[in-house]
């Protein structure tokens, strides 16, 4: 019967693993199962992805974080999508100077009645506004930097949709103080051999420090090493960088110049010469980085172009670079072994999907645990579930590249070339020519990103969905146009209502929530 579970790696992937799993599986003692954690002292941890996605509310839900504990302890800030900017047009080219930037955001269409927008807007009922602009009050309000949600709020609710920017290394602290609460076991070593019994499943690990271990199911979060699924377990990784070019990135930690800098509750992604700038405003600094294609720009350059970004306040800060290889491995269940996190893929930071893998998995790996001992049904449905996740998300990555009317260097004239774009993207593409992106196209069983996600990306980038035969079909012209003045109205009362951004963030690390004082918002997804 299995039941003890050896997790190698600390880390974001590695504490949300234990956490999810001793939480939803119980710690043995009952009938659950034993589940220990084994991080080395002398391998530092990435942390460099600070974004998340609205999913990570539900996984920290679970766990059992508190959202003010998250805010006090983990410098977290609210995220509500992110803000694109020159990724259409060569910077100086666009029809109209400056409008060239989008809000991905993270709320849906807010219609009311069943009336699908989209359509109507794609016949001008909305006037020349862009699509991020009209069918939700999210990018009005994250532009004038005001908060998803309210001081009396319960946790991980609000009145619009948002996820979270925080520090990386801190939230992981925060997560293995939950997981060993939860009754995870956690070990300070080395793993410095992984042993494999006859037929090729892992039989157990040796340890600098407390010699052998030995567990039913090994789950490796040791990051891009990947000591257990790839260096011992000789599972092949599938790299990208024919579709994605993106092989590096230089960070810094940037100070605010002043105390009461308002804080953006978007990630601000910037498209450069030859990749793209992230800047992620925390309470007590930035996170900015440039990610870039080596084989289309030097390290020097790269630099320069992170340091023009960032201004004055670079000149004594030190860039951190860190080289990753697009990519994927299309089998992370093998034998007893399971790689979660970057030991199983990673793309790039492009749209927060690396810790959005890290939930997906350890959620899987918990509904799919093999209580019988048996491994081999559970890791064919997971690895299948898996790989098709992946292959749609790098469809969804690639997406905010191949559209780009940019043909100012290598980089983006590159990325527009048809063997770089998948074929699954090519069809996709291709059906929406004549019909807007809708939950057809979406699997909820394998997309992370539904239809809604796709539409901010698709109009955002100026593609054109031509549904001028079927235009007969729509009869609800004046609705629209209400429901789209409707919209407009609610911006303003969600100005009303909604604090600024920094001052909610203070208010919440001095005082709380203040749940009690005028009931709770209503729960969003």
């Amino acid at each position: 019967m299995t039941r003890d579970v050896l997790i190698v790696g600390g880390g974001t992937a590695g504490w949300i693993t234990a956490g999810y799993l001793a939480s939803v599986l119980g710690i043995r003692g009952g009938k659950g199962v034993g589940i220990t954690l084994v991080e080395s002292p002398e391998i530092g941890i990435i942390g460099v992805g600070e974004g998340t996605f609205p999913t990570i509310r539900r996984t920290l839900m679970r766990i059992g974080v508190p959202e003010e504990r998250l805010i006090r302890e983990c410098n977290a800030t609210f995220k509500q999508g992110a803000r694109f900017a020159h990724w259409r047009y060569t910077p100086g080219q666009e029809p109209v100077r400056g409008r060239d930037h989008y809000l991905h955001s993270f709320a849906v269409t807010q219609a009311r009645g069943g009336l699908d927008l989209l359509p109507y807007w794609l016949m001008g009922v909305a006037g020349d506004v862009n699509w991020d602009e009209v069918n939700t009050v999210q990018k009005i309000a994250a532009d004038a930097h005001r908060a998803p949600k309210r001081i009396v709020d319960e946790d991980y609710m609000a009145p619009l949709n948002y996820a979270f920017h925080f520090d990386a290394a801190k939230l992981a602290e925060l997560l293995k103080e939950h997981a060993i609460a939860l009754g995870v076991r956690h070990m300070s070593d080395t793993i410095d051999q992984v042993h494999r019994g006859e037929d090729g499943s892992i039989d157990r690990l040796t340890s600098r420090n407390h010699g052998d271990l030995a567990a039913d199911i090994y789950v490796d979060c040791t990051g891009f090493r990947a000591q257990l699924i790839g260096q011992a377990m000789g599972v092949p990784y599938k790299p990208c960088n024919d579709v994605l070019f993106c092989n590096k990135a230089l960070a810094m930690q940037v100070p605010y110049e002043r105390p009461d800098t308002p804080i953006p509750s978007y990630t601000i992604s910037t498209a450069h010469e030859a990749g793209w700038t992230w800047d992620i405003g925390l309470d007590n600094r930035r996170g900015v980085g440039y990610v870039y294609s080596t084989d289309h720009t030097s390290d020097d350059r790269a630099e320069d172009i992170l340091r023009a970004y960032v201004g004055p306040a670079a000149k004594d800060l030190t860039a951190r670079a860190l080289p990753f290889t697009a990519g994927f491995r299309e089998t992370n269940w093998h034998r007893n072994c399971v790689a979660i996190g970057l030991s199983s893929g990673f793309f790039e930071p492009l749209e927060a999907t690396g810790i959005v893998f890290s939930e997906v998995a350890a959620v899987m790996l918990a509904n799919l645990f093999p209580w019988n001992g048996s491994h081999e049904t559970s890791a064919r449905q997971f690895n299948d579930m898996m790989l098709k996740r992946y292959r749609r998300a790098l469809d969804f990555i690639k997406l905010h590249y191949c559209l780009t009317q940019r043909t100012d260097t290598d980089f983006w004239r590159d990325n527009v070339r048809p063997e770089t774009v998948p074929d699954g993207l090519k069809d996709r593409l291709e059906r929406w020519r004549h019909r807007p992106p809708s939950f057809l196209d979406m699997d909820p069983s394998h997309d992370i990103f539904t239809e809604a996600n796709w539409q901010y990306v698709l109009y955002g980038m100026g593609f054109r969905t031509d549904i001028g035969t079927q235009a007969g079909v729509y009869r609800y012209f004046d609705e629209a146009r209400a429901q789209f003045a409707g919209i407009r109205r609610q911006s303003d009362s969600a100005l009303a209502i909604l604090p600024a951004h920094r001052d909610l963030i203070e208010q919440v690390r001095r005082q709380g929530f203040q749940r009690n004082a005028q009931g709770g918002g209503r729960r969003t997804a």
